[in-house]
Parts: C-alpha cells; sequence; structure tokens
C-alpha cells in the first residue's frame, strides 16, 4: 500500500523527541556486547505486517538492543519471541521466531506497530514524547481499515489505544474500561463507524516473563481469543 509506504519512511525520518534522538544514537554506537558486530538501525522503528491486516498488535515502544538493533518491530529481543510464538501458535505468524528482517517472518492477517516509535531511556517515554508520536498510529489506524481487533501490550498502549479510539468516533465509557488480562471490550460509535474489538494482555516484557506474571498460556489466550473473534465475524459478515 503506497500509503503506508510512505508514512514509513516518514517515520523513519522523524527527529521530533531530542531525548529519544539522542538515546537511540548512543545506544547504537556503544552497542551491547553481544551485538557488537551488528551494525544498528538505530532510528524510529515503523511498523510491520500486513497491510490488508484484520488484527492490530500494538505496544510500547522499540526495545534499544531489539528493534532499535533491528529495524523491525518485536524483532531481536525477548519480548519479541515470546510475541511471535503466540502468534504462530494463533495462525497469525509465520514462523515462530524472529531475529532480523531477513529471517523469512511473514505475518498473516496481521501488523505490529507501537505507541513510541524510537526506544526510550527505561522503556518509559515522556507523555510529551507519546504526543508527539500519536500522529503516526493515528495515520496507520486510518490506513488499516479492515482492522476488527486490536491487542494492546501493557497499560500505557491499552490507555493510548483508547484515546485515539475516542478520537475516531467510539464510545469510551467513563471511568474507561479497566485494563485487565485477555479482557475483550466492544466498543460502540457515535459516527456509526464499527469498531475494532479491544483486547488487553500484559506486555512481554522481562519484568512480566521472569516472573511469571504473564506466561506462555496466558499470551496464547490472548491471541486464541483474537483468531476466534476474527474467525466468528468472518462468519457472520
Amino acid at each position: 500500500m503506497r500509503e503506508l509506504s510512505h508514512l514509513e519512511q516518514t517515520v523513519i525520518a522523524c527527529r521530533l523527541c531530542p531525548r529519544l534522538v539522542r538515546y537511540r544514537e548512543a545506544v547504537a554506537r556503544t552497542k551491547k556486547r553481544e551485538f557488537r558486530d551488528w551494525d544498528y538501525w538505530g532510528r524510529p522503528v515503523p511498523g510491520f505486517g500486513d497491510p490488508h491486516a484484520e488484527l492490530l498488535v500494538v505496544g510500547l515502544a522499540p526495545a534499544a538492543h531489539g528493534a532499535n538493533r533491528t529495524g523491525r518491530m518485536f524483532t531481536g529481543d525477548s519480548s519479541g519471541r515470546w510475541l511471535i510464538r503466540a502468534m504462530y501458535r494463533a495462525g497469525f505468524a509465520s514462523q515462530s521466531t524472529t531475529t532480523h528482517p531477513g529471517d523469512g517472518l511473514r505475518l498473516n492477517n496481521a501488523y505490529l506497530t507501537a505507541i513510541v516509535r524510537c526506544a526510550p531511556p527505561d522503556n518509559r517515554p515522556t507523555p510529551k514524547e507519546m504526543a508527539n508520536c500519536a500522529s503516526y498510529l493515528r495515520q496507520e489506524l486510518a490506513l488499516l481499515n479492515r482492522v476488527r481487533v486490536v491487542v494492546t501490550l501493557g497499560q500505557v498502549a491499552f490507555q493510548q489505544y483508547l484515546f485515539l479510539a475516542r478520537e475516531r468516533g467510539a464510545i469510551v465509557p467513563r471511568p474507561r474500561p479497566p485494563f485487565r488480562h485477555a479482557a475483550a471490550y466492544t466498543l460502540s460509535s457515535h459516527n456509526g463507524r464499527p469498531q475494532p474489538v479491544l483486547i488487553a494482555s500484559y506486555h512481554p516484557s522481562r519484568q512480566n516473563t521472569q516472573t511469571g506474571r504473564l506466561t506462555e498460556p496466558m499470551l496464547d489466550e490472548v491471541f486464541i481469543g483474537a483468531r476466534r473473534l476474527l474467525d466468528s465475524t468472518f462468519a457472520s459478515a
């Protein structure tokens, strides 16, 4: 899709957030010992996947030595390995591994993105940085017009998606729907435009996976649930 390709180039060229520019480029220069032979990407990371996707997966931001190194969302780090394994088991990925952009991975009816496109220090983007990046996710939501299910990884992505969904005409109850792992929310609409079903998930970060807060069966529950929703929606369409 030409519009997505244009957006990808716009994202890659972005320098809106001085703190993030300094950090991503410093990480790319200093590297991590185990990746010292890599030529780090060190730039903003665009979305990745099927431009006709019905499933959209929204994360927080690229990892410093993951996507900031490889240049592809959820590629080259522990979070990506957990995510792609779960997507593979649910039929959304062509293989269970994600190591580098030339590894043969294809996403089936799915698209990966994040609310912030540069690796942030301590994995914590500021509100201003998230606001600067919001226009890119807005454009993706408009261009990926077949999306029927959105999976948000972590509470920050969940809240940001609800904010943008309201902008797009969704009726978001007050108080907002609570963030609970594997909870699915059907949003209605002011403007009559169908709204995707929203599924909340814990982020597959090391902090969650190494402590057992998130297990592989728990992540499978999210993506198998997304698969069932898409299959049932397709069958009833």
